[in-house]
């Protein structure tokens, strides 16, 4: 049985970065896929297939079109009427009457520059959305390289281990061990097949839903280490950085821009619109032409919307003031995380506690503690490399956060 359970931890644990590899190369054979360690490249392909953001482009498309429509002209009517009468058989005369009517002009134009501004607002709505799911899906392959560090590190517990127990069990033939240390080994090894079955579960959901983002066109990110990141030496220059590019602010100005431009254009709704066109009469015996000019004096229509759109702006307003303060904190809310989480990865010393095992190891070979001790000690320091593990996770999810206008 303990052998079984060693051949099963070194084959998942062992191989960790192989199992999620091959499970993509899968994906890959039938989709002829990307195949790829780098996260930019990763993105450039989520960017072109992920479907909620090619919705929400044709979204986006349809409302700047909606919006183009609204300044048009009013389509063209035509009436054609006929007369008759007693006294002449058929038809005794007819009316054509064609016309166009239309805004006052300036008023076109200040819908135009609204438009403009409203039409800037959506692109950088959806600007926002397309950092959002790429930030997602970069997050994914953050969380994909963790686990690919810990199965590594579930591996090098797994094959100690497993050294352990062929050693243990050699002794225990010659009467140099005890039934108890060849069970506590045992009892390690099935704890690590639990935490390596976990850890492969994980793994492979994360590649699942990085290959949904994708548009389940086939993905494959390899990758078991984290790329160059800037450090934030310059806190305000970051803090500046968020602001300046978030594309939520950026939203929130041209939307509140284009409510007050609303208001200008609303107070030029007094001005009638005009209407022209050509007339023709026919009677019996002649033909009338003429032309006809007329208006539409907006006596009702315009109740109120002077003020309405006063109140939206004064609203649209409102929400820049609370975009741009939730854009401050939640930059320096990233910032002091990133501080925190540097200064606790900074305590940690990966290299002494991997040459830690290597010398417990080498105490319990050569008989200096008991096998039992050293799971004790050896415990806490697997503890340690996989909570800095998680920590150098959370760092690198921390400054994608920060940096997403860079995305």
């Amino acid at each position: 049985m303990n052998r079984t359970i060693l051949t099963i931890i070194l084959s998942c644990a062992g191989t960790v970065c192989i199992f999620g590899q091959e499970q993509d190369r899968g994906q890959a054979a039938e989709a002829g896929p990307l195949h790829t360690q780098s996260i930019d490249e990763v993105l450039q392909s989520i960017s072109a297939n992920n479907p909620e953001l090619q919705a929400l482009i044709k979204d986006t498309e349809a409302a700047q079109l909606q919006l183009k429509t609204e300044n048009m002209l009013e389509d063209p009517t035509v009436e054609y009427s006929s007369f008759y009468s007693r006294n002449v058989t058929g038809q005794s005369g007819s009316e054509m009457v064609v016309s166009q009517g239309f805004d006052f002009p300036t008023i076109y134009a200040a819908r135009h520059k609204q438009n403009i501004l409203s039409s800037e607002a959506l692109d950088n709505s959806l600007n926002a959305e397309r950092r959002r799911i790429l930030l997602e899906a970069k997050t994914l392959c953050l969380d994909i390289i963790m686990y690919r560090q810990l199965g590594e590190l579930l591996g090098m517990q797994a094959e100690i281990a497993g050294d352990m127990l062929g050693m243990y069990e050699k002794r225990y033939a010659i009467g140099d061990a005890t039934a108890l240390e060849i069970n506590k080994i045992k009892m390690e090894l099935m704890n690590v097949a639990t935490s390596v079955a976990d850890n492969n579960a994980a793994l492979a959901a994360t590649n699942n839903s990085l290959s949904a983002m994708n548009g389940n066109a086939g993905l494959t990110f390899d990758a078991d280490f984290y790329p160059l990141v800037e450090k934030v030496s310059d806190t305000q220059a970051a803090v500046d950085e968020y602001l300046s590019g978030n594309a939520s602010v950026m939203a929130a100005e041209k939307a509140a821009e284009s409510a007050r431009k609303q208001v200008s254009v609303n107070k030029q709704n007094w001005i009638p619109k005009l209407e022209i066109g050509y007339r023709r009469n026919t009677a019996i015996r002649e033909a009338e032409h003429g032309f006809l000019v007329g208006g539409s004096i907006p006596l009702f229509s315009n109740h109120r919307k002077v003020k309405m759109a006063k109140a939206q702006s004064a609203s649209a307003v409102s929400q820049l003031t609370l975009a741009k303060a939730q854009a401050q904190a939640e930059a320096k809310s990233f910032i002091s995380d990133i501080q925190e989480t540097k200064a606790a990865l900074d305590a940690y010393d990966e290299p002494l506690m991997r040459e830690t095992l290597d010398l417990l190891k080498q105490a319990v070979e050569g008989g200096q503690i008991s096998v039992i001790e050293y799971f004790v000690e050896a415990s806490n320091i697997y503890t340690s490399l996989s909570n800095c593990i998680t920590l150098q996770n959370r760092y690198q999810k921390l400054l994608a956060q920060l940096y997403i206008n860079r995305l």
